[in-house]
């Protein structure tokens, strides 16, 4: 009896300990959602007055937030396909050949991701102001696929940890070129790697503020923007892109891990026929 009181408490306690860590992750977005519908107008904008949408309809009429907002979406995307296909090849080249100073390039990748990004920030600041390239968009996608290339390295390789190179050797031997088997039988198998590197990556790139303050010049991103308004408390607007931002994040993992399955599916199902 004592044994089953006792495992019931255990239980009860993982639950409790399970609900209140999902909640302290989710209760900050809950809160952007619901100030998303508040219809208060005094600053800071945390009183509630009532449901409404009317903050949605305001936000198309805010030319400097939607700017913004365009400007980091063209910073991600552009910076996010440079570093996926950066990091690919630079994941399967590493994996695949043996040179002079590989552990030392293999070591140098970490220090983007473990010297803090105020250093990183002056230290790209730096740089572009030797070479005279003027601060802006460029140097901004610059920038991110700095700090988003080595994450993308790290997903792929990982990846290619559990990989078979003997399907490609197979491949080559039934007559078709490194390309093709790439395309065909590399690619496919690594695409879960190169989409959670992507995804990782084009989340870093929104996301970003402290680097990008360094080299934006007078290029504002929705997170510089945001920064500068939150004096004064955050704006009902900048909640409603910030959850339409969140739904759209959500519906891009969704759509990529339905995509990833079925890849998965067609690589074993291709295996199992190679197998017969």
């Amino acid at each position: 009896m004592k044994r089953k009181k006792r495992e019931r408490a255990r239980k009860r306690l993982e639950a409790l300990f399970c609900a209140l860590v999902y909640l302290f992750l989710f209760l900050p977005i809950s809160v952007i959602v619901v100030n998303s519908t508040n219809a208060t107008t005094s600053k800071p904008y945390l009183s509630w007055k009532g449901f409404t949408l009317d903050w949605y309809v305001e936000l198309f009429d805010n030319s400097a937030l939607l700017e913004s907002f365009g400007n980091t979406m063209v910073i991600a995307l552009v910076s996010t396909l440079l570093a996926t296909v950066i990091g690919t090849l630079g994941a399967v080249g590493m994996y695949r050949y043996k040179f002079k100073g590989k552990n030392l390039l293999d070591g140098l990748l970490y220090i983007p991701v473990v010297i803090p990004e105020i250093v990183l920030g002056i230290s790209l600041l730096t740089i572009f102001a030797l070479v005279d390239i003027p601060r802006g968009m460029l140097t901004l996608i610059l920038a991110h696929v700095t700090f988003c290339v080595p994450y993308v390295i790290f997903n792929v390789r990982a990846r290619l940890a559990g990989y078979d190179s003997s399907i490609e050797e197979a491949s080559l031997d039934l007559g078709a070129n490194r390309v093709r088997t790439f395309f065909e039988i590399t690619l496919p198998v690594l695409a879960p790697g190169i989409a959670g590197g992507a995804l990782l990556a084009f989340t870093l790139s929104i996301d970003d503020v402290i680097i990008s303050y360094f080299v934006n010049g007078q290029t504002k991103t929705f997170p510089l923007k945001v920064m500068e308004s939150i004096k004064s408390g955050v704006a009902p607007d900048v909640n409603a892109l910030s959850t339409l931002i969140l739904l759209g994040t959500i519906v891009l993992v969704v759509l990529t891990q339905s995509d990833l399955l079925k890849v998965k599916r067609k690589v074993k199902k291709r295996k199992k026929e190679e197998v017969l």
